[in-house]
């Protein structure tokens, strides 16, 4: 590869989303700021590893790929630690857990290289792990945007491995609360339907028979006249999981653009999710972590207004 003095080492492990897909494919979705054509380039060049040998645009990623190329310092924005305020619902030597804002993107990509979680991370923590390469450090797994709520941060990659594992064997307790359209027949269910990602439009999921297992536990915590509060379980860890259910039951979230789409007389600027709760294994002690993260103000206005209205 030319000019590799000058260039920077990116590696990352495949996430089950991106299971299935073409190496050049994955690469491009994983890293939203680098160009197509740059990574074919790269693939073409020999240039790009998986599993520390050469593989070809064509080949297959499957979950927990390593993956590593290089790339010029220069096409590769910097990420600079920004003094953004942080609420940190727990941290021990290993990780923390923070309560992301509505509106915060978690990591860098094209469009949003400053303001992000990972520019308060960078400022807050002199040691973060590395597995998921240099615009994604401590970064193990995400929440949308406009999603509030709790994110594991990993400070090493000992950490960030164990964790990582959790999430794969689906041991971690992940609730989340939501605002949906509609009431339901039943105060609670589950939705065990397959969700694949959309060949017509590559950032949306969908429910299709062809994708991998999703289950989603839900309960209805209270109903009103034309919604319903609950409060939803994963069982497993897909893209878009709630979202997608939601939506395929006929109970799209209020707020999404994406999955959802209906005008309501409230406005919820965006999905109206908050991930409430996280559970797992302190992979320092063993013992078991759980935290909560309060309700935000903008959903705690939502749920008032819709009880003002029955």
């Amino acid at each position: 590869m030319k000019d590799e003095a000058k260039a920077r080492e990116l590696s990352f492990t495949v996430p089950e989303e991106l299971s299935g897909l073409r190496l050049d494919k994955g690469i491009a979705e994983y890293y939203e700021e680098i160009s197509r054509s740059r990574i074919a380039g790269l693939i073409k060049d020999g240039g790009v590893s998986v599993n520390g040998k050469t593989a070809k645009a064509s080949y297959s990623l499957e979950e927990g790929d390593s993956i590593y190329f290089a790339l010029p310092e220069s096409e590769i924005p910097d990420i600079e630690p920004e003094d953004i305020p942080l609420d940190i619902l727990y941290e021990d030597e290993g990780l923390l857990v923070v309560n992301k804002p509505k509106g915060m993107v978690v990591h860098p990509a094209n469009g949003h290289y400053t303001g992000t979680l990972v520019n308060a991370l960078m400022y807050h923590c002199k040691d973060l792990s590395g597995i998921n390469g240099v615009l994604r450090p401590g970064i193990v797994h995400r929440i949308d945007k406009d999603t509030s709520g709790s994110v594991i941060v990993c400070k090493n990659d000992l950490t960030h491995r164990d964790v990582a594992e959790q999430l794969k064997v689906h041991s971690i307790d992940r609730k989340y609360r939501a605002v949906v359209w509609g009431r339901f027949n039943n105060d609670d269910g589950t939705v065990d339907i397959p969700i694949a990602r959309d060949k017509k439009d590559r950032k949306k999921m969908k429910a299709d028979p062809s994708g991998k297992r999703a289950v989603t536990h839900y309960r209805v915590l209270e109903a009103y006249k034309e919604f319903s509060y609950v409060e939803c379980s994963l069982e497993t860890g897909r893209t878009h999981q709630i979202r997608v259910h939601m939506t395929h039951i006929g109970h799209p979230i209020l707020g999404d653009e994406v999955y959802g789409s209906r005008k309501a007389k409230i406005h919820a600027k965006g999905q109206t999710l908050h991930a409430y709760f996280i559970g797992l294994l302190s992979p320092l002690t063993g013992e078991r972590i759980e935290v909560t993260a309060p309700i935000p103000e903008y959903f705690e206005t939502i749920l008032q207004k819709l009880r003002s209205m029955g």
